[in-house]
């Protein structure tokens, strides 16, 4: 008996240890939405998982939806503490000279991080973008460098950056999969920027030699006054890209990104984002799990200063479904059946199982709240008298 327990034991730590894989995943497309872009895509950016997709692989440029990742490094930059928000950048000759969408950012001018991020946001600022990337990466080409570097870490497979603004250029392509990955990494990290991208009308100051100006910015992205629930994100156009868009929005705790790149008018292109967002909210609703921190059982301790530990969910679980089709939602949970001090806090103990309709959909680890010592001999001693008394 104690050698079936014992194997049973070394089973249950084994299967504990395996590694938890995401489960994004990606659903047939069932439905014709007639779209007339080159590519689309719709995600879930809560769990990744693809709702629709059509040429989602295939390598375009994507014009100034480039600048989504701009904006990523910008944000990483701040949250690193490389950069400051009330930093002032200096705008070098060779950033005011962009042109395309532009601020009109003079040599010499200052404006601070913030001030760059809004025109950036708003009004896909190409001067701003690489005053910007000249500022953290130290030229335009070191950042396009970082740029790059980040999209093989989000496995932009299908991605090359050439610039950090999106003007047409030789080899400067991506595809709406990888614009989905990299909305997805700036909207669900970095929710602040929703607050610059949603802005409809906005004002900055020029301070030249001249004297000081108003400016008036004006958002590109019309979802923001067409769509009920729009977060953001980003527009695109030159003469090789036609139109793109990478649209958020958020609804019933849903939160969609939805990527069309090659659409033949502008028009064309607020109008497919916005079928595909419907599609979305129409067809699909979020799973969600136990909440990271969650109080779970104690487990016990063996040779510990305590004869249990508190544990909890070391981290969250959703999975997007679609409506009507998951008629049951079941969790299992697995634990150990003691663990030996000493011990740090976090370490796994078991895992919660969740399945709809006995299909596994994914797994939370169940770890201790708490780090614990092994006990010695006079804690040992106390701990068998104290029994003995009670």
């Amino acid at each position: 008996m104690r050698k079936i327990k014992a194997f049973t034991a070394l089973i249950i730590v084994f299967a504990l240890m395996l590694p938890v894989f995401a489960y994004g995943k990606t659903y047939e497309n069932q439905t014709d939405l007639g779209l007339t872009c080159k590519s689309a895509i719709l995600m879930d950016s809560s769990t990744g998982d693809i709702l629709y997709e059509m040429n989602s692989h295939d390598k375009l440029p994507p014009a100034s939806v480039t600048k989504v990742m701009t904006l990523l490094l910008i944000f990483e930059a701040i949250d690193s503490g490389k950069i400051k928000w009330d930093d002032m950048v200096t705008v070098s000759e060779y950033a005011a000279s962009m042109g395309g969408s532009q601020v009109f950012l003079e040599p010499m001018e200052q404006q601070s991080v913030e001030t760059m991020v809004k025109c950036i946001s708003i009004s896909s600022a190409n001067d701003a973008s690489v005053a910007m990337a000249e500022y953290i990466g130290g030229s335009e080409q070191g950042f396009v460098d970082m740029m790059n570097s980040r999209a093989k870490e989000l496995g932009m497979n299908d991605t090359n950056f050439e610039n950090a603004c999106g003007l047409d250029t030789d080899g400067h392509v991506t595809s709406a999969h990888d614009i989905a990955l990299m909305s997805r990494e700036l909207i669900k990290n970095h929710p602040k920027v929703s607050e610059f991208a949603t802005t409809w009308m906005d004002t900055i100051i020029h301070k030249t030699r001249k004297g000081e100006s108003e400016f008036g910015l004006s958002n590109t992205n019309k979802l923001v006054k067409w769509y009920s629930g729009a977060t953001g994100l980003k527009t695109g156009s030159t003469g090789k890209a036609l139109f793109c868009l990478s649209g958020t929005a958020e609804k019933d705790g849903l939160s969609l990104v939805a990527v069309v790149m090659g659409a033949p008018t502008s028009a064309a292109r607020f109008r497919e984002d916005m079928q595909l967002l419907d599609y979305g909210f129409a067809n699909f609703t979020v799973l969600n799990g136990r909440e990271k921190g969650t109080a779970m059982d104690n487990i016990d301790v063996y040779k510990g200063s305590e004869e249990t530990a508190p544990t909890e969910i070391a981290g969250e679980f959703a999975s997007t479904v679609k409506k009507g089709e998951a008629s049951e939602f079941s969790e299992e949970i697995v634990m150990q059946d003691y663990i030996t001090a000493p011990f740090e806090k976090g370490e796994k103990v078991g895992e919660i199982i969740y399945s709809i309709d006995g299909e596994e959909i994914g797994r939370s680890d169940i770890v201790t709240s708490i780090s614990m010592e092994k006990i010695n001999f006079f804690e040992m001693f106390e701990h068998l008298i104290l029994k003995w008394l009670l």
